[in-house]
């Protein structure tokens, strides 16, 4: 029992918590600055291997596909801001 309060104890002082139930501000954003520097490093290896696809086939089917794609997932956001604001617009309005 001893044993598993105290590795608790580290564990938690490990992590950030050291005794409170709030996290440290500051191992929040250094977790979110670490994450931030690592996801482009790691989508970037993914793009050149779409592009060796895409460049190898002659006939330009996926070619098409992946740029359709990229305009469907574009227009989404840009739907969802047009809405918000016209409903904060109707809102201001009446």
């Amino acid at each position: 029992m001893r044993t598993k309060i105290k590795l608790k104890r580290n564990l938690n002082s490990l992590i950030g918590f050291e005794g409170s139930k709030r996290m440290n501000p500051k191992y929040l954003i250094g977790l979110l600055v670490v994450g931030l520097i690592l996801v482009p490093s790691l989508s970037n290896a993914q793009c050149a291997m779409c592009r060796a696809v895409l460049e190898s086939e002659a006939s330009g089917n996926a070619a098409e596909g992946i740029n359709n794609g990229i305009v469907y997932l574009m227009s989404i956001p840009y739907i969802l801001v047009a809405g918000l604001f016209y409903f904060i617009y109707r809102r201001m309005r009446s």
